[in-house]
């Protein structure tokens, strides 16, 4: 129970931080860096933070060449897929909108444990999923039930959602899913780190960051939906797996949205707040769940009858 609690608490904990993405990134968008470039320094800075964590922590880089150097190369692959098409759908819509489709992620989480792991997964989960689903789908129409983007950008969002949820069954379903936090996501972000480095030299070279307040932004974003977001990821994969780990990512939209009301100006309508209770609800149901069982198999136990 104690080790469920943690994985809840570090779960939540990963959607929120992840969400805080767009207050870190447009402000930097917005003076003309390009995304490919904000990538680099916010996992450049990233990887040196949580460096020097594991140096003061005393702990170790080592890992097995044969044996985990192939997982964590694909690991960062699938986080580097993810990152890229996540900020290049800013192109083509909101923040708060590309952060919601990107949430879809929760269900193919669940499909790829299901159908290629053979993962059980009960009930009540795919029904937080729905509730999930259907929130973020309310969040992402306009008036008259109208999309908020364009096709291309819902496939490159979508994209995005692949890599995350590709990334999340790795973590899960690998050897390195009892590796240190830390020492694994200093190796996806060093990894990460060289794939948009190559990147941008191809495109042409790496832009500078404009002005001081600039670092700022890149030394929040590496932190905050960067660093912490993925030690609590790995921690909740570890404690309640993947599949409940990307259903409370539903905390990730709410956080964008919030963003977007409260920083951005964006307008909140009633068809907002009906999203948010959904996956709310669906995040409820996630952390309940238990206890839903028990009640539901208690009021079965009571109403059925009794047999000589």
């Amino acid at each position: 129970m104690k080790s469920s609690f943690k994985g809840y608490f570090y779960g939540i904990a990963t959607s929120m931080t992840f969400g805080l993405i767009p207050l870190f990134t447009l402000p930097v968008l917005d003076k003309g860096v390009g995304y490919e470039s904000i990538l680099f320094h916010r996992f450049l800075f990233a990887t040196l933070a949580l460096g020097l964590m594991i140096i003061v922590k005393g702990e170790s880089f080592r890992i097995k060449p044969r044996r985990e150097l192939p997982m964590l190369l694909l690991l960062a692959l699938f986080y580097t897929a993810s990152s890229l098409f996540l900020l290049l759908g800013y192109n083509y819509m909101g923040a708060g909108i590309a952060t919601t489709i990107h949430f879809t992620y929760p269900l193919m989480v669940s499909l790829i444990m299901f159908s290629i792991f053979k993962e059980q997964t009960d009930w009540i989960t795919w029904v937080a999923i729905l509730l999930a689903v259907a929130g973020v789908a309310i969040l992402s129409l306009g008036d008259g039930g109208a999309l908020k983007f364009e096709m291309k950008g819902l496939i490159i969002v979508l994209l995005s959602a692949v890599g995350y949820a590709s990334y999340i069954c790795g973590v899960n379903k690998s050897r390195l899913r009892t590796m240190n936090g830390r020492k694994l996501a200093f190796y996806v972000f060093l990894f990460t780190t060289v794939m948009i480095t190559i990147q941008n030299v191809a495109d042409g070279g790496i832009e500078p960051l404009p002005d001081l307040s600039s670092y700022v932004y890149m030394m929040l974003l590496a932190i905050l939906p960067t660093v912490v977001s993925n030690i609590t990821l790995v921690l909740a994969v570890q404690n309640i797996g993947g599949t409940m780990t990307s259903v409370l990512g539903a905390l990730e939209p709410l956080t964008a949205v919030c963003i977007g009301v409260l920083v951005f100006g964006e307008p909140f309508a009633l068809s907002e707040a009906a999203g948010i209770i959904l996956i709310l609800s669906a995040v409820t149901a996630v952390i309940l769940s238990g206890s839903i069982r028990n009640s539901i198999s208690t009021v079965v136990k009571k109403i059925r009858p009794r047999h000589a």
